[in-house]
């Protein structure tokens, strides 16, 4: 079972990611920063179709993700566990201030929501993969099966009889992400973005300033 700290942390990433990607859900008109999933049946439908200015998007949206999770993945082989999750925490910060100013600068969303693309394909290197539970990630399709595939090892005796129930915690904090990024659009527009920037800043502050051992190690 995941100690109860670094569950927490971990939700938490996976809130924010999903109140990010609601966010962009919205502001794209129905594309997104971190489902790749989904993007990748849009750009497939967009080829099939011969709408090239969403396979662009869609195909972009998909290419920066990929360059940003192996950005973020080998700033965190090449300065180890000590100092891994902070660089990638401070590259998903700094995607964020980069869309937020080419907002603020007027470019369109099809351009400045590329750098929170890449910001969300790196954060999955933040929290390094230890334990049955993958924390901190911005999709959860595998960790919802792997949710009742532990269920079903559980009712025959073969898994820890609750540790189904910390996958379907990881998916519920995407949903209360996604939920509340909702809100906070409506209220505040692209702006709403401003708090889940906050968190990563505050998860960039533990990391710099943790022993060794700590946080999320």
């Amino acid at each position: 079972m995941t100690p109860t700290p670094q569950l927490s942390l971990g939700l938490l990433l996976t809130a924010s990611a999903g109140f990010s990607d609601v966010v962009s859900f919205i502001e794209l008109g129905g594309h997104f920063t971190s489902f790749v999933s989904g993007n990748t049946t849009q750009l497939g439908d967009a080829l099939a179709q011969g709408s090239w200015s969403v396979a662009l998007l869609t195909g972009s949206l998909v290419g920066l993700f990929f360059a940003g999770s192996l950005l973020g993945s080998l700033l965190a082989l090449l300065a180890g566990p000590r100092w891994g999750s902070s660089l990638v925490t401070a590259l998903v910060v700094l995607s964020f201030l980069a869309t937020l100013a080419g907002a603020a600068l007027g470019s369109p969303p099809r351009q400045f929501m590329l750098f929170l693309a890449a910001g969300a394909g790196a954060q999955n290197a933040i929290v390094p993969s230890t334990g049955s539970v993958r924390l901190g990630t911005t999709f959860v399709t595998g960790t919802l099966f792997t949710a009742g595939q532990d269920l079903a090892l559980a009712l025959r005796g073969l898994a820890p009889p609750w540790r189904w129930a910390q996958h379907l915690l990881v998916w519920s904090s995407l949903l209360l992400g996604g939920l509340l990024g909702g809100l906070g659009y409506a209220y505040a527009g692209l702006n709403a973005l401003l708090l889940p920037g906050l968190v990563y800043v505050g998860f960039l502050i533990a990391f710099i300033l943790r022993r060794p051992g700590k946080v999320l190690d």
